[in-house]
């Protein structure tokens, strides 16, 4: 697994929109991100922090049902 840079909640909702996440809604410093897939809806909450923790990366991707390798790939 590639080691996650350390990125700003703006660049992680590019990535996710470049991968065919759309912004649901917005309320306060978060953005709440969804994809519909043949299984379903899946979504993740994106922190709008100037960095963004590894770890809550890690949990953003695991939420969202994106490898890390295809997060980035999409940076």
């Amino acid at each position: 697994m590639p080691k996650l840079p350390k990125l700003s909640g703006s660049e992680v909702v590019k990535a996710l929109e470049r991968m065919g996440f759309h912004q649901a809604r917005q309320r306060g410093s978060h953005v709440v991100m969804k994809k519909v897939l043949s299984q379903g809806a899946v979504g993740c909450v994106v922190p709008m922090h100037r960095e963004v923790a590894t770890g809550t990366l890690h949990g953003l991707l695991k939420q969202a049902a994106v490898s890390p390798e295809d997060f980035m790939a999409n940076l």
